[in-house]
């Protein structure tokens, strides 16, 4: 299986960048793991309604650059699907036993994904109703692959 790690802009904080590279790592036990940045736009404050679109549009145009016809793409949505750890750990090993084996997670920008990347997406998961920054999702989103491979082997992880 490989995985694509799909997200906008750069992680410029040592710790976050720490945290993605130990988690990255792990997973390598498992699986192929890659993490593609795109470029970020700049976001001024009090934008437009109109603005923020073209901002997510410009973005979106990227990852979507960055998508090929073999992935099953999940976005990563406050309105997507919220799922514990074991129920992520399942679906991503029935995923696998589909014959998806390029999975790909697309992480958005501060103003969230367009609307071109959402029609592209085959699963919208939500981590919470909460929103966190893109750099911090990241390290969330590589700790829960890593648990839900430690999990799908029964191997042991703290809870």
């Amino acid at each position: 299986m490989k995985i694509t790690v799909l997200c906008v802009g750069k992680v410029k904080e040592t710790f976050f960048r720490q945290a993605i590279d130990e988690y990255s790592k792990r997973i390598s036990r498992y699986s192929q793991i890659r993490i593609i940045e795109v470029a970020d736009e700049k976001t001024p404050d009090g934008e437009s309604e109109a603005l923020d679109e073209q901002i997510k549009d410009k973005e979106g145009q990227r990852l979507l650059a960055k998508i090929t016809p073999d992935m099953y793409v999940i976005t990563l949505e406050i309105q997507g699907q919220m799922v514990d750890s074991v129920a992520l750990s399942k679906q991503l090993a029935k995923l696998t036993l589909q014959g998806h084996s390029h999975l790909c997670f697309v992480i958005g920008g501060s103003l969230g994904l367009s609307q071109d990347v959402l029609k592209r997406s085959d699963w919208a998961l939500s981590f919470s109703k909460m929103t966190f920054p893109h750099q911090l999702m990241r390290v969330i989103l590589l700790e829960q692959i890593y648990r839900s491979f430690r999990i799908q082997n029964n191997e042991p992880y703290h809870k």
